[in-house]
């Protein structure tokens, strides 16, 4: 699988890339939390400590399954965040099959996120949200459980809208398209004319069924595996998955009940 880390400028995607390669023994964890940034290959990348071209690497993938079933290939590319280098995220999400959309916890939804998620949502690739430095609302918000939820809920909220307005204007513009398609006068006869309007009906509403279709895969919501929390400069990660795997065994609840109720009121 080729997967891309999409994220507006110094959200952490290059620091995000160093822990995983840290997870594959490709370089040490303590490094990759310091800012090694291994992605960026060239000088004036370090020097001026930004993405500038895409980068790419292979990593292993143990998802724990027997004799090596759950073991797979990743081909992680990590693309720049600053909207000067658009160009090379336009090139990694459509060499992708999936992504990571790393957003700030503390800043949450910016400029270039909107940017790169419209840029997913063209090249039919699905991301992953990923909540990073989690830790900063502990060490400078000082926030209380509570108020770190309500937080990281209206986060996900953001990036949703965006999401619900890619989605809308997929949708105004089949509708369009469809009404066009319907209004053209027909060449030959009046009966083909007519034989077009109801094919245009036919087909108008299947598109509109596909694209709700995948709004529903672009909706973010924890209770579905697809937001990630995480602190890159740390070297951890979790989702609601892993908390359920947890007290599933220690109190004995079903994981597809813990899963719908660990997020929410």
């Amino acid at each position: 699988r080729n997967l891309c880390i999409i994220a507006h400028v110094d959200h952490g995607k290059t620091t995000m890339a160093d822990s995983l390669l840290a997870s594959n023994g490709l370089v040490s964890h303590r490094l990759a939390g310091l800012g090694l940034r291994y992605m960026d290959s060239r000088d004036d990348e370090q020097d001026r400590g930004i993405t500038m071209k895409a980068s790419c690497i292979a990593l292993a993938y143990d998802s724990g399954g027997e004799n090596g079933v759950g073991r797979s290939a990743v081909n992680l590319i990590d693309s720049p965040g600053h909207v000067d280098f658009c160009s090379e995220v336009s090139a990694a999400t459509r060499l992708s099959d999936g992504a990571l959309l790393v957003v700030d916890a503390v800043e949450g939804v910016c400029v270039q996120t909107h940017a790169v998620l419209k840029q997913a949502w063209e090249e039919h690739v699905v991301p992953v949200l990923v909540l990073n430095k989690i830790d900063r609302l502990i060490t400078e918000l000082e926030l209380s459980p509570l108020e770190a939820w309500h937080h990281l809920k209206n986060v996900v909220e953001q990036v949703n809208a965006i999401a619900g307005h890619l989605h809308m204007g997929a949708v105004l513009a089949a509708d369009r398209s469809a009404h066009a398609d319907a209004a053209a006068p027909s060449a030959e006869s009046t009966d083909a004319a007519t034989d077009i309007t109801d094919a245009d009906a036919d087909v108008a509403p299947s598109d509109l069924e596909a694209l709700q279709a995948a709004v529903g895969e672009l909706h973010f919501a924890p209770e579905k595996g697809n937001v990630l929390f995480a602190s890159a400069m740390h070297g951890w990660g979790f989702s609601l998955h892993d908390f359920a795997s947890l007290y599933e065994s220690k109190i004995g609840m079903k994981k597809e009940v813990l899963m719908q109720t660990l997020w929410g009121e």
